[in-house]
């Protein structure tokens, strides 16, 4: 399942990520707290959200429950970065990555044990 998600979207999914179901209502108020949204951009952006099949509505009290997790989109959002920046190469991708970022010892080790992990 592919689904292209806006920044606005994905606002409205973290939330729901991060809290589990919310009404349309109390999605309002938080991102109202946290991005200082009107009720009427929310309930436009869940209504994307729905037609882009990222959450469902179930009623009552107009429920908004995400059908897609958080590691289906970072998943997504990866390949079409590997994809569109650097050819669809992952190696070139990592060396990108590692030769621009101060990377602590760790965070090395834990690379490590990734790369292992796939042997």
């Amino acid at each position: 399942m592919e689904i292209k998600l806006f920044d606005s979207e994905l606002k409205v999914m973290e939330v729901l990520w991060r809290e589990g179901d919310l009404t349309a209502g109390q999605l309002a108020k938080i991102l109202k707290e946290e991005t200082s949204w009107n009720r009427n951009t929310t309930y436009t952006v869940i209504k994307k959200c729905i037609e882009k099949e990222a959450i469902e509505r179930v009623e009552p009290n107009y429920t908004c429950k995400a059908l897609i997790s958080r590691e289906q989109v970072q998943e997504q959002e990866t390949t079409e970065l590997i994809n569109k920046m650097f050819d669809g190469s992952a190696e070139l991708f990592f060396s990108a990555f590692i030769n621009h970022k101060q990377l602590s010892q760790q965070d090395i080790d834990k690379l490590k044990n990734i790369v292992d992990k796939l042997k």
